[in-house]
């Protein structure tokens, strides 16, 4: 799974399609809200910054579709009133907003590096729903220029936004030019991307990886990571990583330089704004003599621990605390 998970993008410089047409006001924002991420990240060797500057990037086939913004499509189909096509000039032309959006894929390793952070340049999903007259439908598939859909429910769209922007230039091939879904608090995977059709749905219907018997909508599980471990001049050491809940947020990180016996606050970077953002942590302290065993844990926005017991990726995503043996 890890290696065909939908849901991540490539690296996050411009892309090849050219410059992001949006509203000066709109990339003032872009470019203010990318310095404020900047200055607000912890400078800590060996993690990413709160924008990262590597984003995760894996999809069902080895070769991304290339497609023409002029003759791309967008079509609402299924349980509406009134079938609607949108062009790519339809959504450029609307009032773009920027949001911050962390996606995680659910086939990764508990202390794994496909989790990820950009700020996004799109409209709401529901713009472009309601005009269609959508009925009273369960859930909602979306469709893909490579073949890939997914299903999710119909009320995960409220917030749903399209991407046609990563931070500040126009999005990359890799991650799903012309436009890409992105549904707050649900894994990377079902953020489908190269998005042309969205299918209002009657009743429930499998998507690509729950056929295959994963559980890709979720919501997503609390992960603190540990990636960094450093040795400071001063003779401390220095751990740090990422913790993300989705939705729900990151009230609290904590760490045991004793392998679990007692625990010590983690400082955590300020929350980005928006609903569905990771958060940095990082902690030094004075080592002991011999090698030890570093674990951390989160806590989400509703004061809910992370799960200590451990489980693969399948078919729900990986749980646990991560655990590290640090060398004297």
């Amino acid at each position: 799974m890890i290696s065909l998970a939908q849901g991540g993008g490539s690296a996050t410089g411009p892309s090849e399609a050219g410059t992001l047409d949006v509203d000066a006001a709109v990339q003032s924002e872009a470019d203010d809200m990318l310095e404020r991420a900047s200055a607000a990240s912890f400078d800590v060797e060996g993690i990413e910054p709160l924008v990262s500057e590597d984003f995760y990037n894996v999809d069902i086939s080895s070769v991304d579709p290339d497609l023409d913004a002029d003759d791309w499509e967008l079509t609402v189909t299924g349980a509406v009133e009134d079938e609607r096509t949108y062009t790519y000039d339809d959504l450029t032309e609307r009032s773009a907003e920027n949001r911050f959006v962390s996606l995680r894929c659910v086939g990764e390793g508990l202390n794994g590096h496909k989790l990820d952070n950009a700020l996004w340049q799109g409209i709401p999903i529901m713009d472009l729903v309601e005009p269609a007259g959508p009925d009273e439908g369960c859930c909602v598939m979306l469709h893909a220029a490579d073949g890939f859909y997914e299903e999710f429910p119909l009320a995960a769209l409220q917030d749903g936004f399209l991407a046609f922007g990563m931070n500040g230039d126009v999005l990359p091939r890799g991650h799903g030019y012309p436009a890409r879904a992105l549904i707050p608090g649900h894994w990377g995977e079902i953020n489908v991307k190269w998005l042309t059709e969205i299918e209002i749905l009657e009743t429930e219907a499998d998507g690509y990886w729950e056929e295959r018997g994963w559980h890709g909508t979720g919501p997503v599980n609390t992960v603190a990571k540990l990636h960094a471990a450093n040795d400071l001049e001063d003779g401390r050491k220095q751990v740090a990583g990422h913790a993300y809940a989705g939705t729900r947020g990151i009230q609290r990180v904590e760490v045991s330089t004793d392998g679990g016996d007692t625990w010590t606050d983690a400082r955590l970077t300020d929350p980005l704004p928006g609903a569905d953002v990771w958060r940095q942590w990082v902690h030094e302290y004075d080592p002991p003599a011999d090698s030890h065993e570093v674990v951390v844990r989160a806590t989400d926005g509703t004061g809910t621990l992370q799960p200590e017991d451990e489980s693969s990726a399948y078919p729900s995503g990986a749980t646990g605390w991560v655990s590290k043996t640090v060398p004297p």
